[in-house]
């Protein structure tokens, strides 16, 4: 067995607090030119804003830095895993990031949520019933990353902000991009946790950065799971077919754990001694902060990160 490099998990993402004083506005304003801002969510809804939101709860972490780095003001996030900035410690919680508590979001007050595609979507509902304006977002390749900023950034009237960030991240994206080689690897991304394994397919934050790479993903076409576009059954069998030479494995629980359930299953299943990744000792462990739910402003850094386990050289590792 070749060696298997682990990749510690990185620092954060996340947020800022609840209070007083509710901005009682409708979930669907009609249009008008003399609106603050005017929305087009990723459920295709418009939104329209008559004044900046000055009090928003996400449900997401990711969202947190971004809206911070263009004025936001965040009363209400989710539990996190990963460290905090500083200036985002003792926002209130509004619960888990798959069980969002309804009760604790109003509480909060908040003229606006900012809602993760892909999870949350049965809060709209309702943040509608509550006469609570929402905005649903997608996060995970960069163009969306990069919509949100704007977004975010038309919401808190500091576009000049939002341009300066998505430029920094456009740059530190084009300088990587730049540097490694423009050989076509063959990779699988694995999804491992307590239930088990799926393969991750383009749509997925680690398929998206290969993608950019100009790598073939050895999942893409297949068909996705019912509950999850982004992902699809896993197989030992139709991997070992597919054979690819680096393997990436992404992760839900502690690295430890998951990292020495993998080792034992590729010591006993003799199916993956024939995997040209195990064979030669390129499987890579990346970090649930910049690959579990969205990298958010971070998205340069996993771009790095993922370059810089193939290609340590170019990238100066």
């Amino acid at each position: 067995m070749k060696k298997i490099f682990p990749i510690l998990l990185a620092t954060a993402i996340f947020s800022t607090g609840c209070g007083d004083d509710p901005q009682q506005t409708n979930s669907t304003p009609p249009k008008s030119s003399t609106h603050f801002a005017e929305i087009k969510d990723d459920l295709g809804r418009d939104v329209a804003f008559d004044s900046k939101p000055e009090r928003i709860v996400v449900t997401s972490a990711s969202f947190i830095e971004p809206l911070h780095a263009v004025g936001g003001e965040i009363v209400g996030r989710p539990d996190s895993r990963t460290n905090l900035p500083e200036y985002a410690q003792n926002i209130p919680s509004i619960g888990a990031v798959y069980e969002i508590d309804v009760e604790k979001v109003i509480e909060c007050k908040p003229d606006l949520v900012v809602i993760n595609k892909g999870m949350n979507e049965k809060l709209v509902d309702a943040m509608n019933d509550n006469k609570i304006k929402s905005i649903v977002l997608d996060m995970k390749s960069y163009p969306e990353v990069q919509n949100e900023i704007k977004i975010f950034s038309e919401l808190t009237g500091d576009e000049v902000s939002g341009k300066i960030l998505l430029d920094d991240m456009d740059r530190e994206i084009s300088e990587t991009l730049e540097k490694i080689p423009k050989d076509k690897k063959r990779i699988a991304i694995l999804h491992s946790t307590a239930q088990g394994l799926t393969i991750q397919l383009d749509g997925s934050i680690a398929g998206n950065i290969a993608k950019m790479f100009g790598w073939e993903n050895v999942a893409s076409g297949m068909t996705p799971l019912e509950n999850n576009p982004d992902a699809a059954p896993y197989s030992l069998e139709t991997l070992a077919e597919q054979n690819p030479e680096i393997i990436f494995i992404t992760s839900m629980g502690k690295l430890s754990d998951i990292k020495k359930n993998m080792d034992e299953q590729f010591e006993n299943e003799p199916a993956w001694q024939s995997i040209s990744a195990i064979e030669s000792g390129n499987i890579f462990y990346l970090p649930q902060n910049l690959f579990l739910l969205s990298p958010g402003i971070h998205y340069p850094e996993a771009v790095n990160l993922m370059a810089g386990l193939i290609y340590p050289d170019e990238m100066g590792n």
